[in-house]
């Protein structure tokens, strides 16, 4: 596995300065966010100069772009801001050969009319479900015209609330261009030991052909979310079940503060080294 992070995690508006931050830290990989070239996250359009900025400044730091975020609230009540973000998504994906990355992140979204990560009752209705079939198609037809597969991952805000949904949606499009990025903390809440490793390693065995990034942030024995490491996920697990299905993949860390990060490396690194000798895993 690769070591990753949010390149959003750093201040800065110059993809050299950031990736420069993101190689510091002790990052090999960074899923990127336009606005780390200091433009909108989803831009209407991307420069043709500003995307080679990206790939040049990322070969200098000797750091993967894992992925591009393309994040929008893909089943909004408004039906012209869902067309909007089909057309933002667009831009990104034209640019993406440029910027030397081929994956692109999404929100598979809420009815939420302010806050594509919040939840709303209306998610689980078949409308919603009809809605978001709709939108990936849509995008799925953009990522087959720009050569780059799509991101999606189980929130449990969002339409794709678990891994179950995750699996229902790759079945019905039938788009090798639907990938998974996985994060165990966004599976559950307020979960014992014992719920969580089965929550995890259920969703991961289920996913394990799609997954193509994995996630690393961290929850609170309140169900809050924290930094990796800090709260109550238990990353031996969960590093040791995509070990068991052959992940090698980019890890990426992120919901943390600039300074948390080389310490959430170390963290990160000394669980992908294993255990030591004479000890079990």
């Amino acid at each position: 596995m690769k070591l990753g992070i949010f390149a959003k995690t750093f201040e800065g508006a110059d993809p050299r300065r950031v990736l420069r931050s993101v190689a510091g830290a002790g990052f090999a990989s960074a899923q990127y966010n336009m606005a780390c070239s200091g433009l909108p996250s989803m831009p209407d359009v991307i420069p043709v100069v500003e995307a080679h900025a990206v790939s040049v400044a990322a070969a200098q730091a000797d750091v993967e772009i894992a992925a591009v975020s393309g994040t929008y609230n893909m089943i909004h009540p408004d039906m012209t801001v869902r067309q909007a973000g089909h057309r933002k998504l667009a831009a990104l994906a034209e640019r993406c050969a440029v910027m030397s990355t081929g994956l692109i992140t999404l929100c598979t979204g809420t009815r939420d009319p302010a806050d594509q990560w919040k939840g709303h009752r209306d998610n689980d209705t078949p409308e919603a479900w009809r809605d978001l079939l709709d939108a990936m198609t849509a995008a799925v037809e953009i990522a087959d015209r720009h050569d780059v597969d799509l991101g999606i991952e189980p929130e449990l805000a969002n339409v794709v609330n678990s891994a179950e949904k995750a699996r229902q949606l790759i079945s019905e499009l039938q788009s090798p261009r639907i990938r998974i990025v996985l994060d165990p903390a966004n599976l559950f809440e307020v979960a014992t030991l014992e719920e969580q490793r089965r929550i995890v390693a259920a969703a991961i065995d289920l996913l394990a052909d799609r997954i193509v990034m994995a996630h690393a942030k961290d929850r609170d024995p309140d169900g809050s979310f924290a930094t990796a490491g800090k709260g109550v996920l238990d990353y031996e697990h969960y590093i040791g079940r995509l070990e068991a299905i052959g992940f090698d993949g980019s890890l990426v860390t992120h919901g943390l503060a600039a300074q948390e990060a080389a310490g959430v490396a170390g963290f990160l690194k000394r669980h992908l080294a294993g255990p030591s000798i004479g000890e079990e895993r």
